[in-house]
């Protein structure tokens, strides 16, 4: 069947759980964001902290890798994501750490929570509700916004922003977050469901991607960007996909071309373009995409849109949202479930039962 991603009664139809409306907010749900971060006291004892540590996992975690890209090149102390279920050494006393979890039930971040209190870290957590909410302890940051994970990074990576920005370690990024609600709120008609594939870059995109394992490349803050593509390619549309970073790709990912010949008919490169990146890196990409095309290797770019790093970063989040969404209904699959992920929990429930 040749799904016609026009047809918006039949994208309806197979979406039930209303991702596509998700997707559609992310221009409002960061204006939303901001102002609530931005009304909401942290604790004076925060500013002392000599190093960060951000927990989570999956949709909850990007924000994290989000904005330690943004960190990177002005925050005074080392800002560490976290994965898994434990501590590193050093944190202690005069460590933040950030707890971010949609649910408030991530296990593993829980897990966290519990031993960043035994060690008497500052914490500081971002959730919707659940058993993190109702800790004894950590300096609660509550929002409201029904959805899947995934779907409310607005509300998962904003606050983190405007925190950081309190805290003295970032710049304030007010005018950026004008800038990027309005960048998006132009970019996202042109990207939904009602504007046709001929004139549709995310339908475009997916319509490349369908049949093939996207590799999608990003460097400097497209770096995280890269990444959540990834995830949200994994997540919406139940697909295989990679991402890889520049520069470390071009020291060996470039060699790997070669091989086997019998992936180059089912690889699509997808280069993400900033204008936030070391010069040197510009470089690097123009002489990737001549390699890819030595070895017939099919690549999209997109390009980077507006002029500070939050619009840029929001406005490549919003096409990857869309296009994994219309690769879900490509391949006819509904874009809200993750049948596989609740399949692991209740298997991980049974084992700890």
């Amino acid at each position: 069947m040749t799904v016609d991603l026009d047809d918006l009664a039949l994208l309806k139809r197979q979406d039930p759980g209303a991702m596509g409306d998700r997707i559609a907010e992310l221009p409002n749900s960061i204006v939303k964001a901001w102002q609530a971060a931005q009304q909401f006291e942290l604790p004076d004892g925060f500013r002392s902290a000599s190093a960060v540590l951000i927990t989570g996992m999956g949709g909850s975690a990007i924000g994290g890798d989000l904005v330690r890209s943004l960190a990177e090149a002005e925050c005074p102390v080392p800002v560490i994501v976290q994965r898994g279920y434990d501590l590193p050494a050093f944190a202690g006393g005069q460590t933040l750490v950030i707890a971010v979890s949609h649910s408030g039930g991530t296990e593993e971040t829980l897990s966290q929570v519990r031993e960043a209190l035994r060690r008497g870290c500052k914490i500081l957590a971002i959730t919707s509700g659940g058993a993190l909410a109702e800790t004894k302890g950590p300096c609660i940051f509550r929002f409201e916004y029904p959805s899947q994970p995934r779907a409310a990074l607005g509300y998962l990576f904003i606050p983190l922003v405007s925190f950081f920005g309190q805290l003295g370690w970032l710049r304030d990024r007010s005018a950026e977050i004008e800038e990027a609600a309005a960048v998006l709120r132009e970019l996202q008609p042109a990207l939904a469901p009602e504007s046709p594939a001929a004139r549709n870059e995310a339908k475009q995109l997916a319509q490349a991607m369908a049949g093939r394992v996207p590799f999608v490349y990003g460097g400097g803050i497209m770096t995280e960007v890269a990444h959540r593509w990834k995830t949200q390619l994994n997540e919406n549309s139940k697909a295989w996909a990679a991402y890889d970073t520049f520069p470390e790709l071009n020291h060996n990912a470039v060699v790997g071309y070669e091989r086997p010949t019998s992936i180059l008919d089912h690889a699509l490169v997808v280069l993400l373009e900033t204008s936030h990146e070391h010069p040197r890196i510009g470089v690097r990409e123009r002489v990737t995409r001549e390699l890819l095309e030595m070895r017939g290797v099919s690549y999209k770019r997109v390009p980077a849109r507006g002029q500070g790093a939050l619009a840029q970063m929001l406005a490549a989040i919003l096409t990857g949202d869309y296009a994994s969404y219309y690769l879900a209904h490509l391949y006819e699959v509904d874009p809200t479930p993750v049948a596989a992920i609740d399949h692991l929990k209740q298997e991980l429930a049974k084992a700890a039962a």
